[in-house]
């Protein structure tokens, strides 16, 4: 007997997202967030393409959109000699990074959450999990007192610190910044609301992007600040002292309502899994917010571990869909700390590479195969999974899909029930999908669609390719058939797990 079916720990983005994609499939999840109140606290404040995609997959990306402001290039600064990243995606329907404060996506997540059935228990922590083989005990603490409850599966979004981590006795292998981190949400009179700005100097370097509403968040490495300890207050005097010296002019500081020290880790969880337990979001990784990948990364894990854990307490998973998770993550994380490892150390380099830093990147930034893959990376729109038989796989097969016209509506509307969707070409015959309406939908490509979209292919509920066939084994009822039972599980009853 459980007290619930999926126990989340921790109530940021990626702990929201998860429960809800779970509730959205008629899991019944619980989540525990050591928070009293909900947050209005913004570490993050990036929200990029591939991420609007998946969160358009779910009718939440355009009242998000409507709350920040988008900003369609990255503007690095080294001393007098600018160069810029452009974030317009040709190949998205956000051709962007979305600047919005982390509180407003909480809350529009806490928001779809609660609606769709999740309880959500502040005020606790999960300090212990144990794990059998019909489910797992987590020790919780609270207001209350100390309890145990018991669920089919338990999820660690419980941050850097994570408790559900520690319980599992998994490696968080990395090292840490030696240079704290000074944040600030400051009023400038120099404010540029159209793009981020990064400023890189002798000493550090700065990263503003603009809310929107007239504020910006200064992120600042200061080798002069770097010894201050983090519990010491970070006053208005102080953060505009780095800030200019390191912009090289006075920018203006005219008011601060929030500030922090803090120290910046490069760490992975060695599994993202281990038995029923899983981790997710900070839990599994960290890293310098350079790139602004954090959140972005854990509500994609989210995105990928949601649809498989329902499909194993609906009882239809095949034995491996829940050890996709880790050799599918597991590398998105261990790239998105590579490729911010290696801003941090350009914008911190020592004084020989400081000297030609601007001659790289301006150089780098003009040879158009290197931008767009530096701009696809950051975007998350060249994350694929490796094939489920990569001997036999189509090219398709886990590509990221763009979205597409169908002949009703697009192809990120149809994902929206959060099931799989078999998509054709209008000329192609009918399919055959069996007794799966409560896990599998059809739609038909429109004749305006992309020609290179195989004539046939299975869309996972996250966005990403199952399986696809051309126009030469489209007509092949068989491999449907395999196809679907792979991915999709049996089309006859099947019985629930908990």
């Amino acid at each position: 007997m459980t007290d619930t079916q999926v126990l989340v720990a921790g109530a940021g983005p990626t702990g929201l997202m998860l429960a809800a994609e779970l509730a959205l499939r008629g899991v019944a999840c619980r989540v525990v967030e050591q928070r009293a109140q909900e947050s209005n606290l913004t570490r993050a404040f990036g929200v990029h393409a591939r991420t609007l995609e998946q969160l358009d997959m779910r009718g939440l990306a355009d009242p998000l959109v409507t709350q920040g402001i988008q900003v369609a290039e990255i503007r690095p600064t080294f001393g007098r000699a600018s160069v810029r990243l452009p974030m317009r995606h040709p190949e998205s329907r956000f051709p962007y990074v979305l600047i919005v404060a982390q509180a407003r996506t909480e809350a529009m997540l806490t928001e779809r959450a609660r609606a769709l059935g999740v309880e959500i228990v502040r005020g606790a922590k999960v300090v212990d999990v144990r794990e059998d083989g019909d489910g797992v005990e987590a020790t919780i603490e609270g207001a209350d007192g100390t309890r145990t409850e018991r669920a089919g599966y338990v999820v660690g979004c419980d941050g850097a610190h994570s408790q559900v981590r520690r319980s599992m006795g998994v490696g968080f292998s990395g090292s840490t910044y030696a240079t704290h981190i000074l944040l600030a949400d400051l009023r400038l009179a120099d404010a540029d609301v159209m793009a981020v700005r990064t400023f890189v100097g002798r000493d550090g370097m700065v990263l503003m992007p603009p809310f929107g509403d007239g504020w910006v968040r200064a992120v600042i490495w200061d080798r002069r600040r770097q010894d201050v300890p983090l519990d010491e207050p970070l006053g208005i005097e102080e953060v505009a002292a780095s800030l200019n010296r390191l912009a090289g002019h006075d920018l203006g500081v005219r008011e601060m309502r929030w500030s922090t020290r803090f120290r910046s880790e490069r760490r992975q969880a060695d599994a993202y899994r281990k038995g029923r337990v899983f981790l997710a979001g900070d839990a599994a990784h960290v890293h310098s917010p350079l790139g602004a990948l954090g959140m972005n990364t854990g509500i994609q894990d989210a995105m990928n571990l949601g649809w498989k854990i329902a499909a194993a307490v609906h009882g239809w998973a095949a034995p491996w869909l829940l050890d996709s998770y880790h050799p599918e993550r597991h590398p998105v994380g261990a790239a998105a700390l590579r490729l911010t490892d290696l801003l941090q150390r350009i914008s911190v380099a020592p004084a020989p590479i400081r000297a030609i830093r601007p001659f790289l990147a301006r150089g780098a930034l003009a040879i158009p195969a290197i931008s767009d893959t530096l701009r696809r990376r950051v975007a998350g729109l060249s994350i694929a999974y490796p094939p489920q038989d990569p001997g036999h796989a189509h090219a398709w097969e886990g590509r990221r899909v763009a979205d597409a016209p169908l002949s009703t509506g697009r192809l990120y509307e149809a994902l929206r029930p959060g099931r799989f969707l078999l998509v054709q070409r209008g000329d192609t015959k009918p399919l055959d999908t069996g007794d799966r309406a409560d896990r599998l939908d059809t739609a038909r490509l429109a004749e305006t669609a992309d020609s290179a979209i195989p004539a046939v292919m299975l869309v996972r509920p996250d966005g990403y390719v199952a399986w696809a066939a051309d126009e030469g084994t489209k007509d092949h009822p068989d491999e449907v058939r395999t196809a679907l039972s792979r991915w999709c599980g049996p089309a006859h009853n099947h019985t629930p797990t908990t």
